[in-house]
């Protein structure tokens, strides 16, 4: 794996349960691992005793003075703190480039064959995954590429992501980066989607890679982390912050399914965040490749053809 690149895994309070570091070692990473945490985890020395000098640790409070956390809670149970911190930790241990890991990522797969055919073969080769990810960010006006996640790629062979073989204008849990091209994330909660919907109409770009796939454990089903936050304030208040960064393309809708999970049937209508993409991400052609406006033919050279 190139030196410039890290992987860095944000997590807090769970110093046994990082369950990302052992999957991308078995799936074929063999580059630099950080876990990041912050100054207000009680678990610090556990994440310590096991990861020695893999771990790295932030502010939060001094983090939270560079970016607009869309309340006045003064409830830091958030990973946007974390992701923000990720540019200087990335120069701080001398990488350009760098990808954002949830602590709980189970398992990456192949899920589209370089025929654009559908398909789930367990990725051996992450190496050549992230640096053919970086190589992408590098070459296009992009600023974060993510690979896609189980939800994505519902409905199997029939899914539209299957069908079109297009990348979405999407990028969540994970976030190629690169320090030349820094952004922050906003909002303390829904960070991801509040970020992706506000920055893509100012020009900032993100994408997902949909070829890829990665598995993680669905919210609020692993204890810790975000969880309690999540639980807390529930997923109307999640939903609405992206509503409040980006109210012309953001609205809270209801969303179905999800099966039955901790004695809670998901199937009843929730609340969830619903996003018109032609607002989000405008498609604009470049002026030397427009048309320009349509000219009359004269009525002279008509009758001449």
């Amino acid at each position: 794996m190139r030196d410039d690149f890290c992987a860095f895994i944000l997590t807090h309070g769970r110093p046994d349960r990082v369950t990302t570091y052992n999957t991308i070692r078995k799936h074929g990473y063999t580059g630099k691992i950080y876990v990041v945490i912050d100054d207000e985890d009680k678990t610090e020395d556990q994440y310590r005793e096991r990861y020695g000098d893999e771990v790295l640790q932030f502010s939060k409070a001094e983090i939270a003075k560079t970016f607009d956390e869309g309340d006045n809670f003064n409830d830091r149970r958030a990973i946007i703190y974390a992701r923000n911190a990720c540019w200087k930790l990335a120069e701080q241990v001398g990488c350009k480039y760098f990808i954002q890991l949830d602590d709980d990522y189970s398992r990456f797969d192949w899920m589209l064959d370089k025929f654009a055919f559908a398909c789930e073969v367990k990725v051996n080769q992450l190496d050549w995954l992230f640096t053919n990810l970086v190589s992408f960010l590098c070459k296009t006006p992009f600023h974060s590429v993510a690979i896609s996640q189980s939800g994505d790629h519902i409905g199997g062979r029939q899914s539209s992501a299957v069908k079109s073989a297009q990348a979405k204008r999407k990028a969540m849990n994970s976030f190629v980066c690169s320090t030349e091209k820094p952004f922050q994330f906003v909002g303390r909660i829904n960070e991801d989607v509040n970020t992706y919907t506000s920055k893509q109409r100012k020009g900032v770009a993100f994408m997902s890679f949909m070829q890829a796939r990665l598995t993680q454990k669905q919210t609020q089903s692993n204890s810790g982390g975000m969880t309690d936050l999540y639980l807390d304030s529930g997923t109307y208040v999640k939903s609405f912050y992206s509503v409040m960064y980006c109210p012309s393309a953001v609205v809270v809708g209801s969303l179905r399914g999800g099966g039955t999970r901790n004695g809670v049937d998901n199937n009843k209508p929730r609340l969830h965040h619903s996003i018109n993409w032609n607002a989000v991400a405008p498609l604009i052609l470049r002026d030397d490749i427009k048309k320009g406006p349509r000219k009359a033919t004269p009525i002279s050279a008509a009758s001449e053809v």
